[in-house]
């Protein structure tokens, strides 16, 4: 069974890439390995070197870090913070809301708006959900 830290690099590794909205084969390219690497590290069945996430890290335009932000102090245990009633992270957006498409999807269509549509957009939401 794969250690829960290697999970959770996994899936900030999975994150961070569906984000910037590259394949498994263009980071694996990046980085000169193959795509199924790519796979391993992010399901969690294979451990990130240090100097492979240092490349990861580059390739993906972010610092090591953060692979390991919101992880909390027990080694043991790769938990995030924990959530609010009904799922909230008390009024802020839970920990993992960047493994969902749709809110990577969001992302980038907010920022293909121009500066005022995206004020208008901020807004909207911000009146919808009672801000």
């Amino acid at each position: 069974m794969a250690n829960p830290i290697d999970l959770y690099v996994g899936k900030r590794l999975r994150q961070r890439r569906r984000l910037l909205g590259y394949t498994q084969q263009r980071l694996a390219e990046e980085v000169n390995i193959r795509f199924q690497q790519i796979q391993k590290y992010e399901s969690g069945a294979n451990r990130i070197s240090a100097s492979r996430l240092w490349s990861l890290a580059k390739a993906l335009d972010v610092p090591v870090a953060y692979f390991f932000e919101g992880l909390n102090g027990d080694h043991d245990q790769a938990e995030t913070r924990p959530a609010g009633p009904n799922g909230s992270a008390g009024g802020k957006a839970p920990a993992d809301v960047f493994s969902n498409k749709e809110t990577i999807d969001l992302v980038r269509a907010f920022y293909n708006l121009g500066e005022e549509p995206r004020r208008r957009l901020l807004d909207l939401a911000k009146a919808m959900s009672g801000e």
